[in-house]
């Protein structure tokens, strides 16, 4: 079920009023739109999370880390919007021209799902800034900047350090929607979790498929997937599902088996401390990293353009270590790393 939206009163200039915000799905507060003691830079950043949004635990509280400390740092003004599951491809659409209508530039798309809306609204808006995470086209215009990540890689060591911990030599990946990115992920912690254990075990479980994403927000879905995979004999379980994720993680915990989270570092998650005794680690996307360096590059007059990619040498990806469970074999993930950036070990994007 889809986080409730939670709407303020919002202080706008232009033509945006609080009546056309709420209804493309924004939340915007007082706080939100206030810039630092410092001064307002002039810059009014609107971000449009993916399904779940802000406090999913996961894959939109990374983007929106990197939009507080812009807020904070840069002294952008900022508003947010979300995704709803279920939503067809012109609420997206519309969302995005709310924002274009209110004054944000530039504006910011979480998740691969604003694809096609990003691309007709930014060709209708050219000189309108976007950036879109986990996303690129060769179709999409020049005033898009793609900001995407080697998830692969990061991936790659979240298997080893499932193989090296499994006892029971039979580990579980859960994807939230069965799509080339999430294949990514799959594909890496295998390729890691075979470099360990050649013949190990893997239970694989996608939760949808497109064109229905809401295997990134139902909680339920993954604690059932999780709880399936277990009943299989997996004693580790990796889930790259979003807010689907923290159900898998309730399961295992009460299963007393091992959780790898992903996205945050989910042991770190208030929401999630109940939890983080059987948290692993997780597979970090510093999708913060991306937001901020990109909402920098805008204020300071050079922005980002076409494709930067944030891979394990740019330590886009990397594991987190919350809790010490995977300081034992440090050395060995310390090794896997320099044979990634160094080349020498090739991660597959696919797993066919």
């Amino acid at each position: 079920m889809r986080r409730s939206m939670k709407l303020a009163a919002v202080v706008l200039t232009g033509s945006l009023g609080i009546a056309s915000l709420a209804a493309c799905g924004a939340k915007s507060t007082d706080n939100n739109t206030s810039a630092p003691a410092g001064g307002a830079s002039g810059i009014k950043v609107g971000m449009a999370y993916d399904i779940g949004g802000r406090g999913d635990q996961s894959f939109n509280d990374s983007a929106a880390r990197g939009l507080d400390k812009a807020k904070a740092d840069l002294g952008v003004q900022v508003t947010e919007a979300e995704a709803k599951t279920g939503e067809a491809e012109a609420d997206k659409e519309t969302r995005l021209k709310t924002l274009v209508t209110g004054g944000f530039n530039p504006i910011i798309a979480v998740g691969f799902v604003y694809q096609a809306a990003v691309e007709k609204v930014a060709k209708d808006n050219p000189n309108v800034k976007f950036a879109i995470i986990d996303s690129g086209s060769s179709t999409q215009p020049s005033n898009v900047t793609s900001l995407t990540f080697s998830e692969q890689e990061g991936s790659y060591l979240a298997g080893v350090a499932a193989a090296s911990k499994s006892t029971a030599k039979h580990i579980g990946f859960i994807g939230g929607v069965q799509s080339e990115l999430i294949k990514k992920f799959e594909a890496g912690y295998v390729a890691g979790a075979k470099s360990v254990t050649p013949d190990i075990k893997i239970e694989t479980t996608y939760l949808t498929t497109p064109p229905d994403f809401s295997g990134f927000n139902d909680p339920g879905k993954g604690k059932d997937a999780a709880q399936g995979q277990i009943d299989k004999g997996a004693d580790v379980v990796y889930s790259a599902a979003g807010s689907s994720g923290n159900g898998a993680i309730e399961a295992v915990y009460n299963a007393k088996k091992w959780a790898i989270g992903v996205d945050s570092d989910q042991a770190a998650q208030p929401a999630l401390a109940k939890y983080k005794d059987r948290i692993l680690t997780s597979m970090v996307k510093n999708v913060d990293t991306a937001v901020y360096s990109y909402i920098d590059s805008v204020k300071k007059g050079s922005p980002i353009t076409g494709a930067k990619n944030f891979d394990l040498k740019e330590k886009g990806v990397s594991l987190a270590t919350t809790g010490g469970f995977i300081s034992d074999i440090q050395a060995k993930l310390d090794a896997a790393t320099a044979a990634i950036t160094s080349g020498a070990t090739k991660i597959p994007t696919t797993t066919g």
